[in-house]
């Protein structure tokens, strides 16, 4: 399966290794400190098109190459894509 994650960005759910609230996130020194070394070195894909703001950002690993995804979608809605919101039962 595939996660929607703004814009024309897709990713599959399995290469999925957490998604995190960019407001709180950013707000730990070490997390920012990734987030900026991610975009010097080219790892970062911004889905975010112009106007929308950055909610999210997605941690993935596609076939051994690790991408930062900053996403305009909210932290629950990602996860209620991923877990199928109510359709699945747990």
């Amino acid at each position: 399966m595939y996660l929607h994650i703004g814009d024309n960005g897709c990713i599959r759910e399995s290469d999925v290794i957490g998604i995190f609230d960019l407001e709180v996130a950013t707000t730990m020194k070490t997390t920012a400190e990734f987030l900026l070394a991610s975009q010097e070195e080219g790892f970062t894909v911004n889905v975010v098109d112009r106007g929308e703001m950055p909610k999210s950002f997605i941690l993935a690993d596609t076939e051994g190459v690790s991408r930062v995804y900053i996403s305009p979608v909210s932290t629950m809605t990602l996860y209620k894509r991923v877990s199928g919101g109510s359709r699945r039962k747990r």
